[in-house]
């Protein structure tokens, strides 16, 4: 996002600030990085498509996976665990994170911002990400780093489970309803057990 501000003659941001700015989907992100003079809707467009293209060429120059999350999840699916991902990102870029980064690990489901779906903390998506691996809500751990995670997951009737090693501090996760807090990835491993 800060390529296509400095692009536009805009300010940047630092990283604290985009821990903020993410977890509500693209277009949120683009209008919360954006001057306030520059978010009406024909702007808002135009931005979220440069946004769009410019993450497309570079989301993965720096993204990797927390240390100790890809033994957790195979951990958890070598135990029988069905897994799923549900991401505010849209659907393209979510399948390719979860294959770029998870690769090796087998998700019953990869579920990213659809047309005509309500993004999280509507707990529409989850609940059919459910349904279809035959879960029960109320045994299904959903794992999260954000408010917006944890606000879904006691929506949508499941398990809220912190990550403390996220975008988001502890107190926040508390006050958003998380029934767990992880303080590293090999947690992940126990859930359920």
């Amino acid at each position: 996002m800060n390529a296509v501000l400095a692009a536009n003659g805009f300010p940047e941001h630092g990283p604290d600030a985009y821990r903020y700015f993410i977890g509500d989907g693209m277009r949120e992100l683009v209008s919360r990085a954006l001057p306030a003079s520059e978010r009406g809707e024909a702007a808002l467009e135009r931005y979220a498509a440069q946004y769009r293209a410019e993450y497309g060429r570079r989301w993965n120059a720096r993204t990797r996976a927390f240390d100790g999350v890809m033994p957790a999840l195979r951990a958890l699916a070598d135990r029988g665990a069905k897994l799923a991902v549900l991401s505010n990102k849209p659907q393209d870029f979510t399948a390719q994170c979860v294959a770029e980064l998870l690769g090796g690990v087998e998700f019953a489901e990869v579920r990213g911002q659809r047309e005509g779906v309500p993004r999280k903390p509507d707990p529409a998506a989850a609940l059919a990400i459910a349904a279809a691996c035959g879960a029960d809500p109320a045994e299904t751990f959903f794992v999260g780093d954000t408010s917006v995670d944890m606000q879904t997951a006691v929506n949508a009737g499941m398990v809220p489970v912190g990550v403390l090693w996220g975008f988001r501090p502890e107190a926040e996760l508390r006050e958003s309803g998380a029934r767990v807090l992880l303080r590293e990835p090999e947690a992940i491993a126990r859930l359920g057990a």
